[in-house]
């Protein structure tokens, strides 16, 4: 990555509205950005991590209460209060920050500044204007044997996401207008069907529906580029949403020195 491009970033830490994270609530903290893993908070791991990464420019956070993170965040750190979303929120980060941006999350304990590396030289090697990091399953089977990842089924192959984006150009707020309209409609699931186009959702009924062809659809309703970029750790699948995760990462982290 050229260390003259400021690649900006915002990291997501907040706490949905009126409900309380019960990874958080059991360890009896605010905000599970704070959980400690192997003794280090984990928001100050993701820090940590991208620090590391030559051409990172500012880093914010995104979370209701900034105070909370007194002592686990350097001081450069910058804070962006949420809005109604995630998708609202890294739009007004975008409107902030500006492009690129790239976007993880509190709870990514185990980042590793080489996956962030590949994934942004993935990224733009893509030509494209928004990025998502994925994780193929054979990878996540190899290096995280016996963990529940959550996996999309597609025809050339299933992946989980690994919680890393990349707004390269203005264009991106096209995709995070398309993410806004399908989380107003989340619970809507025909709306969201007639926003995607029946073809797309009976070709994934099908097992017939392709990386591309996802792509490609995001494309054509967003008007911009868009590309999922396999990492080739399989471990940047793992993020700490249940006990088990907390276990698992504990484990790598006690077992593996950080890269």
């Amino acid at each position: 990555m050229n260390a003259q491009m400021g690649l900006n970033v915002l990291i997501l830490a907040g706490s949905r509205p009126g409900r309380p994270d019960p990874m958080a609530q059991a360890a009896g903290i605010s905000h599970k950005a704070m959980l400690p893993v192997c003794g280090v908070p984990m928001i100050s791991r993701v820090i940590t991590a991208l620090q590391a990464v030559a051409g990172i420019g500012r880093i914010a956070v995104c979370i209701e209460r900034p105070e909370v993170l007194s002592g686990a965040v350097p001081d450069n750190v910058t804070f962006i209060p949420p809005a109604a979303g995630p998708s609202a929120s890294v739009m007004r980060a975008l409107d902030t920050l500006g492009t690129p941006l790239l976007v993880t999350t509190a709870d990514h304990a185990l980042l590793q500044p080489d996956w962030v590396r590949a994934f942004v030289q993935g990224a733009q090697d893509s030509g494209c204007d928004v990025a998502a990091g994925i994780a193929m399953e054979p990878d996540i089977l190899r290096d995280v044997p016996g963990t529940r990842r959550t996996m999309i089924r597609l025809a050339d192959g299933a992946f989980s996401g690994c919680n890393m984006f990349l707004f390269r150009t203005p264009a991106a707020c096209g995709v995070i207008r398309l993410w806004q309209k399908l989380e107003a409609d989340r619970k809507h699931p025909f709306r969201m069907a007639r926003t995607l186009g029946a073809g797309i959702l009976l070709r994934f009924i099908l097992r017939r529906l392709t990386r591309a062809d996802v792509c490609r659809r995001i494309g054509q309703l967003s008007h911009a580029r868009v590309a999922m970029i396999p990492l080739p750790d399989g471990r940047a699948a793992v993020d700490v949403d249940k006990p088990a995760d907390l276990e698992l990462v504990t484990r790598l982290l006690s077992a593996t020195p950080a890269a």
